[in-house]
Parts: C-alpha cells; sequence; structure tokens
C-alpha cells in the first residue's frame, strides 16, 4: 500500500484514500464495469469508480457507491443496476476473468502483448512498446 501510496504521489495524483474494507467484495462493481464496456461508457465507468475508492475513500463493495459512480459518468443508475443483474453481463464477466486467469494476468494492471502479461504500473511503457513493436497489438 505503500508502495502504491509513493507511485500515486510521482504521477502527480491525489493522495490515496483507502475504503474500508480493502479489499472488499466487489463483485457487483465488476458487473457494473462489464455493463458499461459493452456500452462503450466502459473506461468513463471505471475512471469514476475509481475515484470514488480511492480519492474519495469510499466502499464499491457497496451498490450505492458504485451507482453513484455510474451517475457521475453519465450512465443511469437503475439501467446500471440492471444490467450488472442480467445473466449475459454475469456471464461475460466469468469469461472475461477465466481469459485473464488463461492468460496469465494475476493484477491489474496488466496488458497483454503476444502471450506476455506486462504486471504493475512500473511495466506499462515495457507493455507499450512491445505493442509497438507487434503492430500495436495488446489487451
Amino acid at each position: 500500500m505503500a508502495e502504491i501510496e509513493r507511485r500515486a504521489r510521482a504521477y502527480g495524483l491525489p493522495p490515496v484514500v483507502w475504503p474500508k474494507p480493502f479489499p472488499g467484495n466487489t463483485l457487483f462493481a465488476m458487473r457494473a464495469a462489464t455493463y458499461a464496456l459493452h456500452g462503450e461508457t466502459g473506461e468513463a465507468f471505471a475512471l469514476s469508480a475509481f475515484r470514488e475508492a480511492f480519492a474519495a475513500g469510499r466502499d464499491l463493495s457497496l451498490p450505492d457507491v458504485v451507482l453513484r459512480a455510474a451517475a457521475a459518468c453519465g450512465l443511469a443508475p437503475e439501467e446500471v443496476r440492471a444490467g450488472a443483474e442480467a445473466p449475459p453481463v454475469k456471464d461475460a464477466l466469468r469469461a472475461a476473468t477465466q481469459q485473464a486467469g488463461d492468460l496469465g494476468v494475476r493484477g491489474v494492471p496488466s496488458v497483454v502483448v503476444g502471450s506476455t502479461v506486462y504486471f504493475g504500473d512500473d511495466h506499462l511503457e515495457e507493455a507499450a512498446a512491445a505493442a509497438n513493436r507487434h503492430g500495436g497489438s495488446a489487451r
């Protein structure tokens, strides 16, 4: 945690405010993110959710906090709630989680280039260089 706080300072980010409990059960948040991703608002939702969690210290295991993040990025909270509970979204999250595990992803951020997994923000530049060498293909 101290290393994350140090890196946040180095990047010029606001101080990290750790939600309590941390880590929490973020299954609903992950389902909401999967719903947002399929609606092409995944990045905006992720940024909003991470601000709630690590700038405001709010617990993403609470659906109301997740829905607040959804509203902050222009998503309709009740649509996100319904989408997060929909079987196709649950199935999509299971499949994405399985695929990530099969690829060797063990945490975030991870970038996969070819068969190599680059884990951690301290490896993002290395991942970008590898992706450029592979024609810009990264997951």
